[in-house]
């Protein structure tokens, strides 16, 4: 059981792109709209609450993603073709220098 989830909505697009991976049974129905859960662990969720400060998640330990991160996880579910992708999709969801001024070096 995974400790954190991400859950993303689904619109006909998103539906169809999830479809064409071939993980159409991984559709479930959250609060009435079909959704797709992608499982994170305890250190996945710390490192997207650090990237995405307004990120907060309900009593069931999940959350929405912001519209631009939630699209480039969709995109490595649909090349992946699994929802098991956290590992791999933090690298590119969680950027730990944004915001941050380049440091210059002293001499």
């Amino acid at each position: 059981m995974a400790d954190y989830f991400i859950n993303v909505i689904l619109d006909d697009a998103k539906k169809a792109k999830i479809s064409g991976a071939g993980l159409a049974d991984k559709i479930v129905n959250i609060d009435g709209k079909e959704a797709v859960q992608v499982e994170m662990t305890a250190k996945e969720q710390k490192k997207l609450a650090k990237g995405f400060s307004d990120l907060s998640f309900d009593a069931s330990k999940a959350c929405t993603l912001p519209a631009e991160a939630e699209t480039k996880l969709l995109d490595i579910i649909a090349e992946t073709k699994t929802l098991d992708v956290m590992k791999f999709a933090i690298m590119k969801l969680y950027n730990p220098l944004a915001g941050k001024a380049p440091r210059s070096a002293q001499r």
